[in-house]
């Protein structure tokens, strides 16, 4: 299936990236606030990982289903576009209905809302890139995503602190959410859908050459066995960039899901010194999102540095040395465990090296990815690659809260620290895969 790859100015880019700005907007209100709602409606340290299983799970079952489905689709509004506004209107709800939750349980139900129907909007998008420029502008185009993902999530990230500056009351009760983070999730709702709208309208589509092969390809009935057959083969067969691309994915996403569910209760405990329901903790709760809004500050400036060095180096010696930035930064928070003390200001340091670290996560894979799969099954293979992502993070949440209880005493901070060991270990393995960019490039 050859889709319309014609050559596209900065500014078309821009306007199809411009839906992942809404989507990491509403993925950072839930990266950064999640873990202190859940403490505020009181689950334990322990429990949290377990309770941050919607997003990988959701992402296992629904990007490779919504891959297959795109690829087969054709409608007024176009293939991958259908999607988004699906994804979108279901996650605004879920947006609206999350800061409601007075119980645990109502917030689980939400977060799996949220997580299931972004995944719907994401999926596709990473497949639009693909589908939409030519080889040689996919580099940029990730490396565009990443700006976009960086400006969302920095604005998500530190709304709390904005609104808190404004006047909105950070106090709230144990068991209630406050109205920071109330209206953070109201407003995410409002730019979520605004933003993917702004891509549709903007960003046409353009119907497969072979439309007689397409409707053979959409001919071809359902089954939920035959799919499960098809990722299966994929799995075995898919190509040698992506097997290997698969390891250093699973060390990497592995490291930031460790960083996401313990890193503000670990600066809470070991730079604040504070307990849920308590004044100090809402002030680390507040400064855990700011930190995330640090990291994803510094992506979103990193993905313009990005956008010239993909022109310069290949992909894949940029994610090495990005990935080993991360792991110094992220590692070294586990220092705590040797005495040296963080104050809240040093936080910023190893943000500032995880931030390098996720612009490079979120544009390089893709770039190494997107020349080695076939243009017909493009979105199937995103979302069979997208495995890597969630396996890893499914991981961590089933396992590593008895890790962290019987084997780090319960420490989260230290378990941020084995976080960098992780991503050390993904620069590593950067190293065996096979770079197509760095020929292109030649």
């Amino acid at each position: 299936m050859n889709l319309k790859q014609e050559p596209k100015t900065l500014i078309q880019i821009i306007w199809m990236c411009l839906g992942f700005f809404g989507i990491q907007f509403g993925w950072a209100l839930q990266m950064g606030n999640m873990s202190a709602i859940y403490s505020r409606l009181g689950a334990s340290e322990d429990q949290i990982p377990l309770l941050w299983l919607a997003a990988p799970v959701t992402g296992l079952l629904v990007q490779p289903l919504v891959g297959y489905f795109s690829d087969r689709t054709w409608c007024k509004l176009g293939r991958r576009r259908p999607y988004f506004l699906g994804g979108a209107i279901f996650s605004a709800i879920a947006l609206l209905l999350m800061p409601q939750a007075s119980a645990v349980w109502m917030a689980v139900i939400a977060l799996w809302v949220l997580d299931t129907s972004v995944n719907v909007s994401m999926e596709p998008f990473r497949a639009f890139v693909g589908d939409l420029l030519p080889e040689t502008q996919r580099k940029t185009g990730y490396a565009m995503q990443s700006v976009m993902i960086g400006a969302g999530a920095v604005i998500a990230s530190f709304l709390p602190q904005i609104l808190t500056a404004l006047g909105v009351s950070t106090e709230a009760p144990l068991g209630h959410i406050p109205n920071t983070v109330k209206y953070s999730f109201y407003i995410g709702a409002v730019v979520l859908v605004a933003a993917i709208l702004t891509t549709i309208k903007t960003t046409p589509e353009y119907p497969p050459q072979d439309m007689d092969k397409f409707k053979e390809l959409q001919a071809q009935t359902f089954s939920l066995k035959k799919t499960l057959g098809e990722m299966g083969h994929a799995f075995i067969t898919m190509p040698s960039t992506m097997r290997r691309l698969a390891v250093v994915q699973f060390f990497t996403w592995a490291a930031f899901m460790i960083m996401w569910v313990y890193f503000t209760p670990g600066i809470a405990s070991a730079v604040f010194h504070a307990t849920p329901g308590t004044a100090a903790y809402e002030t680390a709760a507040n400064w855990g999102s700011s930190c995330f809004g640090i990291y994803n500050g510094v992506a979103f400036v990193f993905a313009f540095a990005l956008l010239g060095l993909t022109t310069r180096f290949s992909a894949k010696h940029i994610h090495i040395v990005c990935l080993t930035i991360g792991a110094v930064g992220l590692g070294s928070l586990g220092l705590t465990l040797f005495g040296v003390q963080f104050t809240q200001m040093g936080l910023i340091f190893p943000m500032v090296c995880v931030g390098i670290a996720w612009s490079s996560l979120l544009a390089m894979p893709y770039a190494l990815l997107a020349n080695s799969l076939p243009a017909e099954k493009m979105g199937f293979y995103m979302g069979v690659f997208n495995f890597f992502i969630v396996i890893p993070q499914i991981c961590v949440n089933l396992f590593f809260g008895p890790i962290m209880k019987h084997l780090l005493g319960g420490s989260s901070i230290a378990a941020v620290g084995i976080g960098g060991i992780s991503l050390l270990l993904a620069a590593f393995f950067t190293f065996f895969v096979q770079d197509n960019t760095a020929e292109q490039k030649a």
